[in-house]
């Protein structure tokens, strides 16, 4: 009896730990961590970098915060190549600067590379990803009848060339987003490396001095990542700001509403308290007859 009772006991104790090292040996399978980075020249002054951190969750690919990146040019061996570092945000993005410190290894070569590497943690390995960028740029121009003229050049030895078969939109700066100056969604660059847009957005609002900012712009290039540029032009319709705070309006300050929505609103409040009074009246009587 007791050996069997040792059995049972012994049999209990290495399911448990078998139970255990499943446990442990699933809490230790990390997952596999997307990473990628993107390069951005705007307005050929600015020139930044983004780190993407995307993983696959129940089927589908989620944004990955709070994961500690660094940056390299040309190769992540060199501590003198590191451009600095970032930890991605709640979209899974983390922005860097190119520094100054790196103009040196940027003058080189017509073509760069930058490597991002992301920093190991209790769910993901060490990910490394990079990307090449050939050096170019966007030059806009605007002419008295409305015509864009933009041409994409590309920096080969010493000079720049233009290219040819480069897609760009060319749109106006909104606050909502960017809005086409015509029905035509993308351009794709002639032979010259340039393209031709006319604008037919006539009376659009533009600032007080009917100012608009135009923009043309490449969008994840494979071979030039992002390029903007942007200049402005007197095309748009005079804003003239004229101050409603005294008037009656729908969103006015209190006690400015309109005459009507005021109406509206004591009739409702009247014909409610016409009915209850009337109500209290009606209950009243049916006591009075129940009394006598």
């Amino acid at each position: 009896m007791k050996k069997n009772s040792y059995k049972s006991i012994l049999l209990a104790v290495l399911l448990l730990g078998m139970m255990a090292t499943v446990a442990i040996a699933q809490d230790g399978d990390k997952k596999d961590l997307m990473l990628s980075t993107s390069y951005f020249n705007s307005n050929n002054q600015t020139q930044y970098l983004v780190a993407h951190t995307k993983c696959k969750i129940d089927g589908k690919f989620l944004p990955i915060p709070a994961i500690e990146v660094s940056f390299y040019i040309t190769n992540d061996s060199a501590e003198s190549h590191l451009l600095g570092k970032a930890v991605t945000n709640d979209k899974g993005e983390a922005p860097l600067m190119i520094p100054a410190s790196a103009q040196s290894e940027w003058v080189k070569s017509a073509k760069q590379t930058f490597v991002v590497v992301s920093k190991a943690n209790k769910v993901f390995d060490q990910t490394k990803a990079s990307t090449d960028v050939v050096k170019a740029k966007l030059k806009i121009d605007t002419t008295a009848d409305k015509k864009i003229n933009v041409m994409v050049l590309e920096l080969k030895d010493t000079g720049w060339t233009p290219v040819k078969g480069v897609d760009l939109k060319v749109a106006i700066k909104r606050m909502g987003g960017d809005l086409n100056v015509g029905e035509t969604q993308t351009y794709t660059t002639d032979s010259t490396g340039s393209i031709s847009a006319d604008f037919k957005r006539d009376s659009l609002p533009g600032d007080l001095n009917g100012n608009l900012t135009l923009i043309a712009k490449v969008e994840d290039n494979d071979t030039y990542g992002n390029l903007t540029v942007e200049e402005l032009v007197p095309w748009g319709a005079k804003m003239e700001y004229v101050s409603r705070f005294d008037r009656r309006t729908l969103f006015a300050r209190r006690g400015h509403s309109p005459i009507w929505l005021e109406l509206l609103a004591y009739s409702i409040i009247g014909v409610v308290w016409i009915i209850l009074v009337y109500l209290v009246g009606q209950i009243r009587k049916i006591k009075t007859l129940g009394i006598e």
